[in-house]
């Protein structure tokens, strides 16, 4: 059971949402435009929003860009766009999700599960430690050599993924499933959010102290001095 938030502004669409999600047994508010969304999120705790991106006041992009700078609550776009470029620029940006409509109330049901499934594991993770990386994943708060990082919310996802598996060599195809959440995608995605990432450790893909790329293979984190 989870605290759903709809935002959807075509009627028929949202009250065949709000009656799938409370027959699941889910607790459903919904709204239909933006900025009503934005009022809900900050006075109301939620689970997961689900959000279309054909909005009347502003369009669903910039609705998340505005999400992701109050919260880090798992968002799913819910939108008849199916474009490949609008999928990974949504991703990028920071939805957790993508389901191009129409689709079915199982296929948003287990796209919901395995949200929640990432979210609530991060909850009870402990504190991740390597070398000098801190990463606590309850607090989503991460430091090198006690420093504090500043880290986008997909950083941190990468992150602590790579920081939970020490050592081991972590396939694009797995990170594109575990951390993006998603079963397809542009190599560059990973590549670039890579980059970010290694600019604030303090490390080039050059001269790389934590983060080891294994052409063709994968990706690996390991505390300085420990890689051959």
């Amino acid at each position: 059971m989870a605290s759903v938030l709809v935002v959807e502004d075509d009627q028929f669409v949202r009250s065949a949402l709000i009656r799938h999600l409370s027959e699941a047994a889910h607790t459903v508010r919904s709204v239909g435009t933006a900025l009503e969304a934005l009022r809900e999120v900050t006075q109301v705790g939620f689970d997961v929003v689900i959000l279309d991106l054909g909005l009347p006041d502003l369009d669903g992009a910039e609705a998340l860009k505005m999400l992701r700078g109050i919260t880090d609550v798992p968002v799913i776009i819910a939108t008849a766009r199916d474009d490949e470029s609008e999928v990974v620029r949504l991703l990028n940006a920071g939805a957790d999700d993508y389901l191009i409509k129409p689709f079915s109330v199982e296929h948003l049901s287990a796209r919901m599960a395995a949200v929640l499934r990432r979210s609530r594991g991060h909850e009870s993770s402990p504190v991740l430690r390597v070398g000098g990386l801190q990463i606590d994943i309850q607090r989503r708060q991460a430091a090198l050599d006690a420093a504090p990082l500043d880290l986008t919310r997909r950083e941190f996802d990468l992150l602590s993924f790579l920081a939970a598996r020490p050592g081991v060599v972590v396939t694009r195809r797995e990170l594109l499933a575990e951390v993006w959440q998603q079963s397809y995608g542009d190599d560059q995605t990973i590549d670039v959010h890579l980059s970010w990432l290694r600019r604030k450790l303090g490390e080039t893909a050059a001269r790389p102290r934590y983060l080891h790329t294994l052409r063709g293979v994968g990706v690996k984190l390991e505390p300085p001095g420990s890689f051959l």
